[in-house]
């Protein structure tokens, strides 16, 4: 692809997840929201496109595309459905980190299942006592034999308690990032519970909640990677899940876009169409645009990822930074044209507002993705 421009493929792609988001997710997510519904049947037949394993290798069963493509296809399922998108994302993640780093045994465990989504994937980083602060973290696995006894807790992991395989940073040693590993951890080992469901602001089409291990004896096997590397492995895979909480940002954002121009037309005050206003075209103008250049920002980041490029980790930060930023401002402006009825939920945009605010939260903190940026800066 050219800087500014998709290649044939990466359309095709992009085309088909519009497709599927269309028929599967845009008339459903309304009642998915209202009744906290986790749609696992959509989630199985977006795997069916390869959308459960997009950068798992075709050795391993996946479709090998590259970040690219990856943000395309989140990007057009967000346009129906930022929560469902951003959760088959995670599971994304937790697929690939299996893929890149797990041993031969270890990928042939799980990844079949993964790829198909049978078996779903959670990420589980942050705990109740560290969170941007992620190498502070306290759960502790410690070697028995051809086991680890593993013991902690893990906060506000997607999938807790509903999905079956829990991709896991434990502390192996020393105080720090160098002392912390990555454990596979299934849902049904003895010791595994799982708090209650999250009463969350949004994303109610997926179940958020505590994960307790209470001395789970984990097959030393199930070690991803090499002890101490763990959170190096977690951070390479936070780099690509900035891009696609982003591209769901923006996903969401372009949907609130295009329902504000459908009202706006049709609505009338003062005897036009508000649409017509210089007020209302100016707001529209600003919000195109400012969407187009976090967009930019985004694609030539996820080239970055893909390429492995040595600024590839800064660009990611800037652009899930910028995108989710811009995805809740453009949200929220889409909101106020549609003045009282905006914010009632006969229409999508209070859904989307919900949904999109807690982008600037997860897979770091906007504020986090600022310290990133200027570390690479000031750097000497």
């Amino acid at each position: 692809m050219t800087q500014f421009d998709l290649t044939d493929d990466q359309r095709e792609i992009q085309e088909l997840a519009r497709r599927f988001t269309a028929d599967a997710i845009t008339p459903h997510a309304a009642e998915w929201d209202e009744h906290h519904i986790f749609p696992r049947d959509t989630i199985k037949a977006a795997a069916d496109l390869g959308f459960g394993a997009i950068y798992v290798s075709e050795e391993s069963g996946g479709i090998g595309l590259g970040r690219m493509e990856a943000a395309l296809i989140m990007e057009a399922m967000a346009y129906g459905c930022p929560s469902t998108s951003a959760f088959i994302s995670i599971h994304n993640m937790a697929a690939w980190m299996i893929d890149s780093y797990g041993s031969p045994e270890l990928k042939a465990r799980y990844l079949p299942s993964m790829v198909t989504c049978d078996r779903i994937g959670s990420y589980c980083l942050t705990e109740p006592g560290s969170g941007s602060d992620a190498a502070a973290l306290k759960t502790r696995a410690v070697r028995d034999g051809d086991h680890y006894v593993v013991t902690g807790s893990k906060a506000f992991i997607s999938g807790g308690g509903q999905n079956e395989i829990y991709v896991t940073m434990v502390r192996t040693g020393e105080d720090g990032a160098k002392g912390i590993s990555a454990l596979v951890i299934e849902r049904d080992m003895p010791g595994v519970s799982f708090g209650a469901n999250e009463k969350k602001l949004g994303w109610h089409s997926q179940p958020t909640a505590q994960v307790n291990f209470d001395g789970v004896r984990v097959p030393a096997a199930n070690l991803v990677g090499v002890e101490g590397q763990g959170f190096r492995i977690a951070m390479s895979g936070l780099d690509g899940g900035r891009l696609n909480i982003g591209a769901c940002s923006l996903g969401g954002a372009q949907r609130c876009l295009d329902e504000a121009i459908g009202y706006t037309r049709d609505r009338r005050q003062f005897g036009k169409a508000i649409v017509e206003f210089q007020n209302t075209q100016f707001v529209l103008a600003d919000m195109e645009t400012d969407l187009q250049a976090a967009r930019m920002l985004l694609y030539a980041a996820a080239g970055k990822v893909s390429a492995k490029s040595p600024d590839a980790t800064k660009f990611a930060a800037m652009a899930k930074r910028l995108s989710t930023d811009t995805g809740s401002s453009v949200v929220d402006r889409a909101l106020q044209m549609f003045g009282g009825y905006g914010y009632l939920q006969d229409y999508p945009i209070e859904r989307f507002w919900r949904d999109l605010r807690v982008h600037r939260i997860l897979e770091g903190t906007n504020e986090i993705m600022r310290s990133i940026v200027a570390r690479e800066l000031l750097r000497a």
